[in-house]
């Protein structure tokens, strides 16, 4: 059914693309006549049967209609709403207060309840006109807070009544794949069942064949050894690891979580190059040191390298590689600056910097080599100075 399905739709599409009229020029929808037999002498050569598929006179009525007024998607009290009819709202309520008064007396709560909306009526709409930082406020007075109160709960609205489960839906990930997350963080199940409620019919989808004859996967062919016979201390690495994701950009109890995870399964955590943390060596998970250009953990004071500092930390039982960035996605050939006023204590220790005031740059680029030769004897300079561990280098 699909394969015989998408031939039909490109015949009809090739069908459309080569009729005639699209091979003269389209008039431009501001130029077209009013009317629909105006519309049609606009084009050249038109007939009433072929117009009757054409989606251009469709496309300038609309337009014509929307400009004209006639069609629009708010009551007409919001379409005229401005400073104007502020005013007149609030003067209406202030007559309606005084009415009230008057009606049923200082000693019934009525007057009170239409004197009190009145009096926050015309505070916050006085306040708006007053500022001058945002001009929905200062041009709708009051009914202007009603864009940010949507614009507030625009999440929740899509998260809880738009978005779908299917894998298409969310963005990064959708709402099935993060229920998954929540139920495994809280040691919940998170197998639905009564079979699934994806759509295992619809293109793209991806499953596991299964097979009369499967065959047992050995223990070594689920790692990877890294290291050279340079490697004193070669490292069996799991085939899925945590990529680098920095402290200060994390938070400690994410750090402790994500080092936790990688000293329970088994496989190694990648620092980023925001240097060790306590919070890194605590739970006791394998660590893949990253070390840019900032060489963060192993700098001196003016921030070039430092082989003694490096020493001392690579000497780490933790520490099982280290990383050489020169450069990544999110910021390719480009250097980074950490603000004086988010260095903490905590990320000072860990990037091994003073908290003088100032802010903290990662060059575009590193000052220990100079090129693919120097390079390549940095690195053997830092499998030296580790103890023979594994180095490599990481670019984008």
């Amino acid at each position: 059914m699909l394969h015989a399905t998408a031939p039909l739709l490109r015949t009809r599409t090739a069908g459309l693309l080569s009729r005639p009229l699209l091979s003269a020029p389209v008039p431009a929808l501001a130029s077209l006549p009013a009317g629909g037999d105006r519309t049609r002498r606009g084009f050249h050569g038109s007939s009433p049967a072929r117009d009757s598929w054409l989606p251009w006179k469709s496309i300038a009525d609309s337009a014509e209609e929307k400009m004209s007024g006639k069609h629009s998607r708010f009551p007409e009290w919001i379409e005229a709403w401005d400073r104007r009819g502020f005013y007149k709202a609030g003067t209406t309520l202030s007559v309606l207060s005084v009415g009230a008064f008057v009606a049923f007396g200082p000693a019934s709560l009525v007057p009170y309840a239409i004197a009190l909306p009145t009096t926050a009526f015309w505070w916050v709409g006085l306040g708006d006109i007053k500022q001058t930082r945002q001009t929905v406020l200062r041009n709708f007075p009051v009914l202007g807070h009603m864009r940010y109160f949507f614009e507030s709960i625009r999440p929740e609205i899509r998260q809880y009544f738009v978005e779908s489960d299917d894998s298409t839906s969310g963005v990064p990930f959708s709402r099935s794949y993060r229920s998954v997350a929540y139920q495994r963080a809280k040691s919940m199940p998170d197998t639905l069942p009564f079979g699934t409620r994806r759509d295992v019919y619809s293109n793209g989808y991806e499953w596991a064949n299964h097979s009369l004859w499967p065959k047992t996967v050995k223990k070594e062919a689920q790692r990877v050894i890294i290291g050279g016979p340079e490697c004193l201390q070669r490292y069996s690495a799991s085939l899925l690891n945590i990529s680098a994701m920095s402290y200060g950009a994390l938070s400690d109890n994410a750090i402790l979580a994500l080092n936790t995870a990688a000293k329970q399964g088994n496989f190694y955590h990648n620092t980023g190059e925001g240097g060790i943390s306590r919070f890194h060596k605590e739970p006791g998970g394998d660590i893949v040191w990253n070390v840019g250009t900032g060489y963060f953990g192993c700098r001196e004071t003016d921030g070039t390298f430092s082989p003694e500092r490096f020493r001392d930390t690579a000497s780490n039982p933790a520490v099982k590689m280290i990383e050489l960035k020169l450069s990544q996605g999110a910021k390719p050939a480009h250097g980074g600056v950490l603000p004086a006023a988010k260095v903490t204590p905590l990320i000072a220790e860990a990037r091994g910097i003073d908290m003088d005031g100032q802010d903290v740059n990662s060059p575009p680029r590193h000052s220990a080599f100079q090129g693919p030769r120097s390079l390549l004897e940095f690195v053997a300079q830092l499998r030296e100075l580790s103890g023979g561990k594994p180095v490599g280098f990481k670019l984008c």
